[in-house]
Order: C-alpha cells, then structure tokens, then sequence
C-alpha cells in the first residue's frame, strides 16, 4: 500500500502517512522529533512533513543483521 503524499510535494508526506509508511506509531514518531534519533522531518509553518528519500535513509541505517548489532 503506497500512502497518499501531500499537496506539499510529491516526495513528502504528513506525520500519519510516515507512520504508515514507517510502521512507526504516530505518537512513537512525534516523541523522536522532541528526543532525537528518529527521522529528518520539515516544518512548514505548523505542519510537519517527511520526505520519502529521509525515512528510507533513516530506516536504511536501522539495519540489523543480529539482535547484538542492537547497541
């Protein structure tokens, strides 16, 4: 299932679209935004996008080959 992008561009989506695309609950993301560690996000006024190219990165570098790579 592909999410619906925003009228942003065509490259980003709105917070509950990346969670979908992420499989990251919405709240999980929010809380990453405020603490660090979670994807590169955009503020546009009071909203806030993801681009698609900055969640696959980020999901990319989350890799895992074994449960020891957890450090």
């Amino acid at each position: 299932m592909t999410p619906e992008v925003t009228g942003i561009s065509p490259r980003a989506m709105r917070v509950n679209d990346a969670s979908e695309y992420t499989s990251i609950s919405v709240s999980t993301l929010n809380k990453l935004r405020l603490t660090g560690g979670g994807p590169t996000y955009v503020k546009i006024g009071k909203s806030v996008v993801y681009l698609i190219s900055d969640l696959d990165a980020w999901l990319e570098a989350k890799r895992q080959k074994t449960t020891i790579d957890n450090n």
